[in-house]
């Protein structure tokens, strides 16, 4: 009996293999980022949607939970968390203007909290190197959430969109290097 090996392909053979779904995929997601981007009240819309639809997904499925353990102490504590959770995203769909608004105002304490923690982070880290760069993306973080949370609830027309824009054309430039690496490769 020979004994064979089975040769599961690695990371690098798959990405050689399929460079061009990952060129379109990035070529999509840098679409997206810059429609994002050119209509920010559109895109935060998108993205409270999108938030709304899991939250949904999210309180089903632990209500569903909590049936399942009906019998248990618990029962009452998971069927409270799964009605908050859903009716939380049935409010996000039904009015999602609305919940944009207030995700915006939500994303304007978080980036200033980060910004600071980051700061404080980032001067701790003094003297090792780069330190510099842990508190000037704190420095940033902070100024984008004074930015927000000065021009709320205005700022809900350009905060989630725009965001959520630049980290899909991050993402889509990421895949189409990756692509474009994986393209050479191939190709040798």
């Amino acid at each position: 009996m020979t004994d064979q090996v089975i040769r599961r392909p690695s990371i690098a053979d798959s990405l050689r293999a399929n460079w061009g779904w990952f060129l379109a995929l990035g070529i999509v997601f840098i679409v997206g980022g810059a429609f994002a981007i050119a209509m920010p009240l559109i895109g935060g819309v998108a993205v409270t949607l999108v938030v709304g639809w899991s939250l949904i997904f999210v309180g089903t499925l632990q209500l569903v939970q909590a049936w399942r353990i009906r019998s248990s102490g618990a029962f009452i504590w998971q069927l409270i968390i799964g009605l908050i959770v859903l009716v939380g995203g049935l409010a996000m769909i039904v009015n999602p203007i609305v919940a944009t608004v207030t995700l915006t105002l939500l994303l304007g304490v978080i980036f200033l909290a980060k910004g600071i923690v980051q700061l404080f982070l980032g001067l701790r880290l003094r003297p090792h190197e780069a330190w510099g760069w842990i508190v000037a993306a704190g420095g940033l973080a902070a100024i984008v959430g004074i930015l927000i949370l000065l021009s709320w609830p205005s700022s809900a027309g350009w905060a989630l969109g725009t965001l959520a824009g630049i980290s899909l054309i991050f993402s889509g430039w990421s895949y189409v290097m990756i692509a474009l690496a994986a393209r050479r490769l191939a190709m040798r």
